[in-house]
């Protein structure tokens, strides 16, 4: 197997434009990542194309179902309930389409590094002027050599012997939210309990922001925008560039739907 250098990757990405393919939405989004005692290893928040660094607001995330396979049941997840529509008009994905106050927003490599605020990937977000098909790929590559620093540490601190989870008893009636990083983005859990059991289980991926389809307002997701104009030489679904933005936001589509 051939293994191509950083720099390799980096002449081929100029020679085939990926800076200017696959623009982003402006926003981006991470839950916080590898929390130690001193704290996360990268941060949570939302970053602009800008450069602005914002709190994570949770309480504004929601979730639309205007053009997906759904009937309306809520919009935030803690009042959600996923109920299929396959004969919905105006309906064309089995995503709903998560939003950050009223707004799309992009999660993966790239939104966790923007939110740390790293120079390399804030440079080339400043200079591309938003997200790009480039700047994930190297976000991938420069998170992979941050995180394995940062693992000679975390196995040093390993103690086998000692406990390595919390007991407690689980309440007949509550709620709770799990907000992770997962590789690639942003992960959340909804949970309720009524008398014992499971009431309510909401749950939005990674791939769910970033694949979402239209919201009521037409706003399209951030892989919709990004693909908007795109020159695909008549070939359609065949087309490299098209495949280029696609990959570049690390899709799984089993998690996209519920």
């Amino acid at each position: 197997m051939r293994v191509l250098h950083l720099g390799q990757h980096l002449r081929l990405a100029d020679d085939l434009a990926l800076s200017r393919l696959g623009k982003g939405p402006g926003r981006l989004l991470s839950y916080g990542a590898y929390h130690t005692a001193d704290g996360p290893l990268l941060p949570a928040g939302v970053a602009t194309a800008v450069g602005d660094v914002l709190p994570l607001n949770v309480g504004g995330i929601s979730e639309d179902v205007a053009h997906a396979w759904f009937l309306e049941a809520g919009d935030h997840p803690w009042d959600a309930v996923t109920m299929p529509s396959a004969a919905k008009e105006q309906a064309y994905s089995w995503a709903k389409a998560p939003r950050l106050d009223g707004l799309p927003a992009e999660t993966g490599a790239t939104a966790r590094l923007a939110v740390a605020e790293h120079p390399l990937i804030a440079a080339l977000i400043a200079r591309d002027g938003g997200t790009s098909v480039r700047t994930r790929i190297v976000a991938r590559l420069v998170e992979t050599a941050l995180l394995v620093h940062s693992m000679r540490g975390w196995l040093r601190q390993l103690r086998l012997k000692d406990e390595f989870c919390s007991h407690f008893l689980l309440p007949e009636d509550a709620s709770g939210a799990g907000l992770v990083e997962a590789a690639r983005g942003a992960l959340g859990h909804w949970v309720s309990i009524r008398g014992d059991r499971i009431d309510r289980y909401q749950i939005i991926a990674p791939t769910t922001w970033n694949f979402s389809p239209r919201d009521a307002a037409g706003v399209p997701g951030p892989l919709e925008a990004a693909l908007a104009g795109l020159d695909t030489g008549g070939l359609g679904a065949r087309s490299a560039a098209l495949q280029h933005v696609i990959r570049s936001f690390d899709p799984c589509m089993v998690c996209t739907a519920h």
